[in-house]
């Protein structure tokens, strides 16, 4: 199965505001991004902006970038958009990687995608153990609760998606921005409309879920941070700058 990796990215974070094109050793996120999913080598890699700044850098380091409409409600209709413009015939899978989490890990990627395969699931996301009993109170921290344990070779389906746990449910785990549907999936998706569910908890993963659409987890190896704040880009610029 063919696989296209559509990464989505916009300036006009809400939190922190030109996060994309911030710096870490030289090179900018969404383009730190960009080398990792290639280095997974699962497809093709292109990023999906709204903003020409973000096309201009993402080239000018050796990546792929398409501009999308500035009036999208989601990160999956920019990547439907881009994949209609791409207009790649061949293609089975679009894996939909967040351009803020520069530390994803690469076998985590592969792992994903050869998942879908194995089981010719309809959309497949990883999620990753929580060691920190903090995070069930972090509204940034998204967790899902799966129908079985995640262990891994395991693909189980999802039964809910949560930014606050009042209380501590069975096999629940640390939710991560990365997605992979089958066409047709994402097609029917992006044409559903926004569930009430989806906009008051702002996680458009509930709009499948409440329109049967079964999602299911693998579990990551590691569970990186996202960059949302000052505070994220200072701590994953740390990380990242030690590794070098």
């Amino acid at each position: 199965m063919k696989t296209l990796v559509i990464i989505p990215s916009r300036l006009s974070a809400t939190r922190l505001p030109g996060k994309p094109l911030l710096k870490i050793n030289g090179l900018s996120i969404i383009s730190h991004v960009v080398k990792k999913a290639e280095i997974a080598n699962i497809g093709e890699v292109v990023v999906a902006a709204e903003d020409q700044e973000i096309i201009d850098d993402v080239k000018s380091n050796g990546g792929q970038a398409i501009l999308t409409s500035s009036n999208h409600k989601t990160g999956t209709d920019r990547i439907y958009e881009a994949f209609k413009k791409l207009n790649k015939q061949s293609i089975e899978l679009v894996m939909n990687l967040q351009g803020d989490e520069p530390l994803m890990n690469i076998e985590d990627i592969r792992n994903l995608n050869k998942l879908m395969i194995k089981t010719k699931s309809h959309l497949g996301t990883l999620a990753a153990n929580i060691s920190d009993k903090k995070l069930y109170d972090n509204k940034n921290i998204v967790k899902v609760i799966t129908k079985e344990n995640l262990v891994d070779s395991s693909f189980p389906q999802a039964i809910n998606f949560k930014r606050k746990l009042t209380e501590l449910e069975k096999n629940v785990y640390h939710h991560l921005g990365i997605y992979c549907y089958k066409i047709d999936v994402l097609k029917n998706f992006v044409f559903l409309n926004q569930s009430s569910n989806e906009i008051k908890n702002k996680l458009e993963q509930l709009r499948a879920l409440d329109n049967n659409i079964k999602i299911n987890v693998g579990l990551a190896k590691s569970s990186p941070i996202g960059v949302d704040t000052k505070e994220d880009y200072m701590a994953i610029k740390k990380i990242m700058e030690y590794k070098h």
